[in-house]
């Protein structure tokens, strides 16, 4: 065997020599218990090789605590997020800790500060901008860190649960083509988020299969909220020629979109089909109900959960990237566009 190296070598070396997490490596090096024999031994004699220097720390039990951290919690989708989390925490024996970071550095520095003082096993970051941020300090924390729903491209070693977004957008586009619309546009979210720009390029790709294009002045941003739904839909709406169904990002700027026809002496399906995003409880109360692409919310955050209790326990994750299934639910909001406006 060749001699140790003369370089001190970190942890994230060994681990990807090992073929394990940085944070089992860690597990191993302070002496935790929540390692399977077998990843322990194989760390161990890495650690012998290189002449790793370990410091052991006092052993500590598992905290079965897991922090679940969102940009902000105005949202009922977050609620649906929460309750998949709880769910597996719970028959876990696990608690779960519920923060907020309202995108501000600040809030994200003190919330790591808390995560310190109360040794969490591990943090769900959902939708969030902060992961370039958080990431290195995590890491430096050895604490196990999942994505759910990224923003953008997430951490290299930083599993993540998502939605098969652009499939969504397709399946919308494709519904109301079929139903004979030619003019339909599109509210997306904000354009940084990875799952805004997969919906939207989703809807484009189902026009262009039907030979169909996506005019760029029938795309309007909004931030999943109901207002910005509101906002985009009277602008559409403005247009010499209006669309005559419109895929909305969100089940949320769906109902905006709803009170902008509302306000014009218009109906839904019969002057503007409407599809929204989520399947939220609420699309079922709309009146009418809302035809909406189902993303599964709880499934996700629940996975999420699993994913993180495996890498607290020492396990490796065989699916980093994981993409849960979206799917049509068709209601009353959309039908055949008017003669008059399908020509």
């Amino acid at each position: 065997m060749p001699a140790p190296h003369s370089r001190q070598v970190t942890i994230t070396e060994i681990a990807r020599e090992a073929g394990v997490s940085v944070p089992t490596v860690s597990r191993v090096v302070n002496g935790r218990d929540d390692v399977s024999a077998a990843t322990r031994e194989k760390v161990e004699a890495l650690l012998r090789h290189h002449g790793y220097r370990v410091q052991r720390a006092p052993r500590r039990s598992r905290a079965f605590l897991l922090d679940l951290v969102f940009d902000d919690l105005d949202s009922p989708w977050a609620v649906e997020i929460i309750r998949g989390v709880e769910e597996v925490a719970h028959a876990a024996g696990a608690g779960t800790v519920v923060s907020a970071v309202h995108g501000r550095t600040d809030s994200a520095e003190a919330w790591l500060q808390n995560l310190h003082r109360r040794a969490s096993d591990g943090v769900l970051l959902v939708t969030s901008q902060l992961q370039e941020d958080l990431g290195p300090a995590l890491r430096e924390s050895s604490v196990p860190l999942v994505v759910v729903d990224p923003a953008g491209q997430p951490p290299l070693d930083a599993p993540s649960v998502g939605a098969t977004n652009w499939a969504g957008g397709v399946a919308a586009a494709q519904h109301l083509v079929q139903l004979g619309h030619r003019r339909v546009a599109h509210v997306g979210g904000p354009s940084r988020l990875l799952c805004s720009r997969a919906r939207l390029d989703g809807h484009r790709a189902g026009l262009e299969a039907a030979g169909l294009a996506l005019e760029p002045r029938l795309v309007r941003e909004g931030d999943f909220r109901q207002a910005s739904g509101l906002r985009a839909a009277q602008e559409l709406l403005d247009l010499d020629d209006p669309p005559t169904a419109v895929f909305a990002a969100s089940d949320q700027m769906a109902l905006g979109v709803y009170e902008a026809v509302r306000r014009r002496g218009m109906r839904v399906p019969e002057d503007l089909s409407v599809v929204g995003f989520d399947d939220l409880e609420l699309a079922t109360w709309a009146s009418p109900p809302l035809t909406t692409v189902r993303q599964p919310l709880a499934e996700m955050g629940a996975t999420a959960a699993r994913t993180l209790l495996d890498l607290a326990d020492g396990r490796e994750v065989p699916h980093p990237r994981v993409e849960l299934a979206t799917t049509l639910v068709v209601r009353d909001s959309t039908a055949p566009p008017k003669l008059e406006h399908s020509r």
